[in-house]
């Protein structure tokens, strides 16, 4: 939100000297988050007002002239301009070198400099509105219209930016912190928390007294619980032709919004000052008087920004006697709100229950200043602040304006709490203790009501603080430490004893998880919505059975919350396997499914069911499939050493809907509830043709894993052994043999090495190839293996080592029907 300190300055008079940063630190240590501040006049340097002297023709083009042109201190430029409103005698803003501005008012900011423009030299720029950032405020229809200041008391060569009154600083508020205080929402909101925490006196908004005897209105709410307070006053007298004074214009379009009409521009002028929204219909247009009820079911609106919406009874409406005009706290309809031609309106001050009205606004997809600032709750008792400053402008802007009608209708005032804390609590939990006399003083400052009777201090939250912001002792307990200011208490040394560490091993796994996948194995974490898009569901699942789905999507298309992490990882595979030729990406993060979606809606559970897992994807478009896989499966073979759970194993039981009809494994876990129990707790496969082609992955390979982390099982302690270097020199010898198709590499490795009796010399096997070729027979692969052999106790000679291979070679002969290449 933005607000500015000129406009904040009319209700509160701040210290004389105070600096900007100081206000800004300030506010944000004891009330709200100030994100910046900036000096309007900033965008105006080296911009200022000039006076077209004479005008003459351009020698060497029909559309542009030379304009000599006054810009203070005696100095007559010459400016080459092609305005086509130019006049002699004409007061116009002018860029002078240094100044920046944005051509025509589109792209960045250009620096201006002096230029020769079709052979005749140019002093700066003679601006139009656009290029100076100042449309909104002097709009026009016809381009190369250049801004016409005549209007405004000026002299050439005063500063732009005084002439307008925008010496302004305009400070950024970050929303978030404004939530839970519906009474900051605006400027005089913000001047009275200012006039607290300075103790400086608030200053009074207009007085306006209504005619007595006004009647002429009729006003009946429906449902007090969703509107305990409609404030409805006619005002004749008015135009909608007719625009705002500047002053009305430049404020408003400083804090973010655009002028529109004079009776547009003072209802958002109200809200933007006490934070009270208005609405103004126009009176013609009303048949009979305003209700405000609940729709009917499959009534529709047109509203104000052309979209029309289908109600129900769960929405609040503005209607008269024939059909609705408004979806109330939201926006106006289209037909019954400010027209071209109106001159006599309805004002609408009005409070809105805060969690329907947001239902509502979430539903039809509508945010609008006016139900962002009624949906944090406001006060009904603004509703007065905002009739006295709205019939005081209206009345400023139309002298001849008339109130002819005036009903407030008031079914449930406010109800003033009061709430009892003990002084001895407080100073506990503050960690100081404070004087009586101070603590009243600070609470009197913020406009409570409060007294002390022995240790019982009872307060009593203003009409402003009484909507849910303050409830309880600990709200009192943090507007006394906060006026005290949370930097004048010491800091108390908290004394602590650790008795034992606590180990969580399932944390320890998530984390070693992550340093394996990302340190040892090179693959790239990534993080994605739980949100997921229809094309990459299809892409993974046949059907939707299990899913929740989002009542209120961020798209038509994603719809659905993510039941498995493959999906999302698919579309960030798709993005990047257009740029890269190969990469490896991972995600660690929850699931959820529908636990109960067969069950009766009645009998559900509140909760869906939550659970964490690890997927990661491979693509390659050089490397082939067989060389992808083995790299996903050596990783996922890894976590057992590097992520300290129980063994992992793999077996083909369930192949999952998205995997290759060939290329595929479960992932299973020994440990669990069932010690010793083969659990499936994942899969390992190549991604099909079809999952691939609908996922938008062409000409890569994809190799994907998917773990279910919670079934990894930690081991209680490390099982790591220590063993020392080999003393004695080892070789590595390599072996190439034929095996049949259906022959494991498991089956090879188990009797390479034998039962590992002494003095046997095979320290390892390790996998070097696979081959199959012309040279090989049908029915045959080659498999190239890598012996480590050696001995403790001797360097061995080479008749040993080739005693040691031929032995291998026997048992994988003798075992699994190996053949020697020849």
């Amino acid at each position: 939100m933005k607000l500015s300190l000129d406009w904040i300055k009319d209700y509160v008079r701040l210290p004389d000297g105070l600096e900007v940063s100081r206000l800004m630190y300030d506010l944000t240590m004891s009330t709200v988050e100030v994100e910046g501040a900036e000096n309007l006049s900033d965008r105006f340097k080296n911009i200022v007002v000039g006076v077209i002297e004479e005008i003459v023709p351009h020698p060497n083009a029909d559309k542009l002239r030379i304009c000599r042109t006054d810009i203070g201190g005696g100095e007559i430029k010459e400016i080459v301009c092609g305005g086509v409103n130019l006049n002699s005698g004409m007061k116009t803003a002018v860029a002078k070198p240094g100044a920046f501005v944005r051509w025509h008012g589109e792209g960045g900011l250009v620096e201006i400099k002096n230029a020769k423009l079709r052979g005749v030299e140019s002093y700066g720029m003679i601006c139009a509105s656009s290029e100076i950032g100042l449309f909104d405020l002097f709009p026009f229809k016809e381009e190369a219209t250049i801004m016409d200041l005549s209007g405004f008391d000026a002299r050439p060569g005063d500063d732009i930016a005084a002439v307008l009154g925008l010496e302004d600083v305009l400070l950024e508020i970050d929303n978030k912190s404004l939530t839970n205080r519906p009474d900051l929402w605006g400027h005089y909101g913000i001047a009275r928390e200012l006039s607290a925490l300075y103790d400086v006196p608030l200053l009074e908004l207009p007085e306006f007294s209504l005619p007595s005897g006004v009647g002429g209105i009729k006003v009946v709410i429906d449902d007090p619980g969703r509107c305990s307070r409609y404030l409805g006053v006619k005002i004749d007298g008015v135009s909608a032709a007719k625009m705002s004074s500047f002053v009305i214009q430049s404020r408003i379009w400083r804090v973010g919004m655009r002028p529109i009409n004079a009776l547009v521009d003072v209802t958002n002028y109200v809200m933007l000052a006490v934070g009270q929204p208005t609405h103004a219909f126009d009176s013609g247009n009303i048949e009979g008087g305003i209700t405000v009820r609940k729709a009917g079911d499959g009534e529709r609106l047109i509203l104000l920004n052309g979209k029309e919406v289908s109600l129900s009874p769960d929405d609040l409406v503005i209607a008269d006697d024939r059909e609705a005009v408004a979806l109330a706290g939201i926006m106006g309809g289209v037909k019954d709100s400010i027209l071209d031609d109106t001159t006599s309106i309805i004002l609408e001050i009005a409070n809105f229950e805060p969690i329907g009205l947001r239902k509502t606004a979430q539903k039809h997809d509508l945010r609008t200043e006016a139900s962002v600032r009624y949906e944090k709750g406001i006060d009904p008792q603004r509703a007065d602040q905002a009739l006295k400053l709205a019939c005081s402008v209206f009345a400023s802007e139309f002298p001849d304006m008339n109130i002819s009608g005036c009903y407030d209708n008031y079914p449930r005032p406010l109800e003033r709490i009061q709430i009892d804390v003990s002084l001895e609590w407080l100073a506990r939990r503050m960690g100081k203790r404070l004087d009586d006399s101070e603590i009243n003083r600070f609470l009197d400052r913020l406009g409570f009501s409060s007294e002390i009777s022995g240790d019982t201090l009872r307060v009593s939250p203003p009409s402003w603080r009484s909507t849910g912001d303050i409830s309880i002792p600990d709200d009192i307990m943090e507007e006394v430490a906060r006026l005290h200011g949370y930097e004048n208490f010491e800091p108390t040394r908290i004394t602590a004893t650790f008795e034992r560490s606590i180990n969580q091993r399932d944390m320890d796994t998530e984390r070693g998880l992550r340093e394996y996948l990302s340190y040892r194995c090179g693959m790239q974490e990534v993080f994605t919505y739980p949100w997921v898009r229809d094309e990459y569901l299809d892409a993974v699942f046949s059907d939707r059975e299990g899913m929740l789905e989002i009542s209120t999507p961020p798209a038509p298309d994603e719809r659905f919350i993510r039941s498995s992490l493959l999906p999302n990882l698919l579309e960030a595979a798709s993005g990047n396997a257009r740029h890269l030729d190969g990469f490896a990406i991972y995600e660690l993060s929850q699931v959820f499914f529908d636990r109960n979606f067969s069950a009766p809606y009645d009998e559900r559970e509140l909760l869906p069911e939550q659970r964490r897992r690890v997927t990661g994807v491979f693509v390659s478009k050089d490397a082939g499939v067989a060389g992808l896989f083995r790299r996903a499966k050596g990783t996922v073979e890894g976590i057992q050493r590097y992520v300290h759970v129980e063994p992992l194993s793999f077996i083909q039981t369930n192949r999952p809907h998205w995997a290759d009809e060939t290329v595929w494994l479960n992932i299973s876990s020994l440990g669990g509830e069932s010690l010793g129990e083969e659990t499936v707790i994942g899969s390992l496969a190549l991604l099909s043709k079809r999952s691939a082609m609908l996922a938008g992955i062409r000409q890569s390979a994809v190799i994907v894993f998917d773990i279910d982390v919670e079934s990894l099982v930690p081991l209680r302690s490390r099982t790591n052994r220590y063993t020392r270097l080999p003393e004695y020199p080892q070789v590595e010898y390599d072996i190439s043999m034929l095996f049949g198709e259906p022959v494991k590499w498991e089956s090879v490795e188990s009797a390479a090495l034998g039962r590992r009796v002494a003095p046997d010399l095979v320290r390892s096997v390790s996998f070097i190839d696979e081959y199959r070729g012309r040279q090989i027979p049908d029915g045959k692969k080659s498999i190239t293996l890598r012996l480590v052999i050696g001995s403790d106790k001797k360097t061995l000679t080479s008749d040993e080592i080739e005693a040691a291979a031929a032995a291998v070679k026997k048992r994988l002969s003798k075992q699994l029907g190996g053949e020697i290449r020849t």
